[in-house]
């Protein structure tokens, strides 16, 4: 089957600047973060201990759909567009639905908490062009997670701040694993360099 795009895989701890990167990178985006399953499903995770005991484990693997979200991305990678679901994450669900295209791009950014999941997927379909990790400082990530979560009334105040903590405290195993899974850890800047020279065309 014809090939329109590969994707460029951006993944890092949560706040580590992953969707304003993808934007800078002025490629199409496809957020993986809207592949969440909503509320209610009956086979989200959640938390066992600790005072959120009860909570949905928003941050385990099991709390998104990575078979749908892979498959969004092949379809828009052979076809040029597909439709993808809308996620408003202060609501735990979807709002609606958009159309995606490639707009003649031949490369488009799939970016997420969970992106190491659809490394191995891309790769095995031919459709994997380069996998990154964005990393920054520990306290850099949880202050801009803060902020951000806060802006976005994601969760109660108190909420955010030990979800903060404690993924501040997760994030060097966050990023070993994607290294791991099979993306290259970089910081924004790095990503962006990398990112422009696979759009440089390739000399005869």
């Amino acid at each position: 089957m014809t090939t329109q795009a590969r994707v460029v895989v951006l993944a890092g701890p949560s706040g580590s600047g992953k969707s304003r990167l993808a934007e800078r990178l002025g490629l199409p985006v496809l957020r993986l973060d809207d592949f969440y399953k909503s509320a209610g499903d009956p086979t989200l995770p959640t938390l066992v201990d600790g005072p959120d005991a009860g909570l949905v484990d928003w941050d385990h693997p099991d709390s998104w759909l990575p078979d749908e979200a892979v498959a969004s991305l092949a379809e828009l990678c052979r076809h040029g567009r597909v439709e993808v679901p809308v996620y408003e994450i202060a609501r735990d669900g979807r709002c609606g639905w958009h159309e995606l295209t490639l707009g003649g791009s031949d490369l488009v950014v799939a970016e997420g908490i969970f992106a190491p999941d659809v490394v191995a997927p891309l790769r095995e379909a031919g459709l994997l062009a380069a996998a990154y990790c964005v990393r920054r400082h520990p306290l850099v990530t949880f202050w801009l997670r803060l902020q951000r979560d806060l802006r976005e009334h994601r969760k109660p105040p108190p909420v955010l701040l030990r979800r903060g903590v404690a993924l501040m405290r997760d994030q060097r195993r966050v990023v070993a694993e994607a290294v791991a899974r099979g993306c290259v850890a970089v910081t924004p800047s790095g990503a962006v360099r990398a990112v422009a020279g696979l759009r440089q065309p390739i000399s005869p």
